[in-house]
């Protein structure tokens, strides 16, 4: 099976190699013989009912400093097309959503991974209050009134935007910290949504787990452990990566949300455990493969795209 595949993106030359999972998806894709096309967010249109994008050819290599090639840029009808992968980094904002509206019009038909509707509908940190008994105790508001009660019950607490990625703007507030109420001004004027509160979880220091399933099926997990004096495990704000395995718990987590994830057509997905709770799921440009591979000596873009193929292989039946 060749295929014709696009892959919406930021710009491929400021990524990471050894890190970045949109790349080892290129590197297995082209290894196949499929078709490679690249281009930005700010390329796609909808013109008259059709979604083009101004792309060029892509050809990837696994050489620092010299790791693609790009062909002139050609406007591509991606109706067209096969596969569009939608791998842009967030934050999940309206330009995010319009890019999901304007693929909406050509999926299934060109299949899009994820699903841009299932993407629109699943904001990581809400898309997880769809499931019973995975999560740490969660307030969402905006209310200053509700907010001080949590902390009054929860006493250590996290506060981060209901929107932000990648460790942004997370505060861990301790009982004695006297930092919230200027935290929830500066919040409000920079965020127009309600922010996430969460009871912070001590667990988080032994680590945070990136755990990857694939069209609802655990593949795979790293242990993030934080830096000493640092709340966040995310890897840019130094983060050690560890090898580890699954418990019976994050078993049970990926088995309660697993089959939700393949009806919705979210093919590649990260869900962020700590302790015994499930903190995100990862939907729009999930991570950590490269490191899986590492670890464990698999090929986790390969179980990608045998996912992918069998979606377009039920299409054309």
């Amino acid at each position: 099976m060749s295929l014709a595949v696009a892959i919406q993106m930021d710009p491929i030359n400021a990524i990471d190699i050894n890190g970045d999972s949109t790349f080892a998806l290129a590197l297995e894709a082209q290894a196949r013989g499929h078709g490679l096309f690249h281009y930005l967010p700010e390329d796609l249109s909808l013109r008259d009912g059709r979604v083009v994008a101004k792309a060029r050819p892509l050809e990837v290599r696994r050489e620092a400093g010299n790791h693609f090639s790009l062909g002139a840029a050609e406007t591509l009808d991606l109706a067209g097309l096969d596969v569009v992968l939608m791998r842009q980094d967030p934050p999940f904002d309206m330009a995010y959503i319009t890019a999901t509206h304007i693929l909406e019009h050509i999926h299934p038909q060109t299949l899009v991974v994820n699903d841009p509707v299932s993407v629109r509908n699943a904001p990581e940190k809400l898309f997880v209050t769809h499931f019973d008994g995975v999560m740490p105790p969660t307030l969402i508001t905006s209310s200053r009134e509700e907010i001080e009660a949590f902390r009054a019950q929860h006493k250590d607490i996290i506060v981060k935007p209901l929107y932000g990625n990648g460790g942004a703007g997370v505060f861990h507030i301790k009982p004695d910290d006297e930092n919230l109420n200027s935290l929830l001004e500066m919040f409000t004027d920079i965020y127009r949504e309600p922010i996430i509160i969460q009871r912070y979880l001590p667990e988080v220091r032994l680590g945070d787990k990136r755990i990857i399933l694939v069209d609802g099926e655990a593949v795979g997990a790293i242990n993030r452990v934080p830096a000493e004096g640092e709340a966040r495990s995310n890897m840019h704000v130094g983060g050690r990566a560890e090898k580890i395995g699954l418990t019976s718990r994050e078993q049970d987590i990926c088995a309660a949300i697993g089959p939700s994830l393949r009806e919705q057509g979210l093919i590649f997905v990260g869900i962020d455990v700590i302790g015994d709770y499930l903190t995100e799921i990862n939907v729009t440009s999930p991570t950590g493969i490269q490191e899986i591979d590492r670890f464990d000596g698999v090929n986790l873009s390969a179980l990608i795209w045998d996912a992918i193929e069998a979606r377009r292989t039920d299409l054309a039946d």
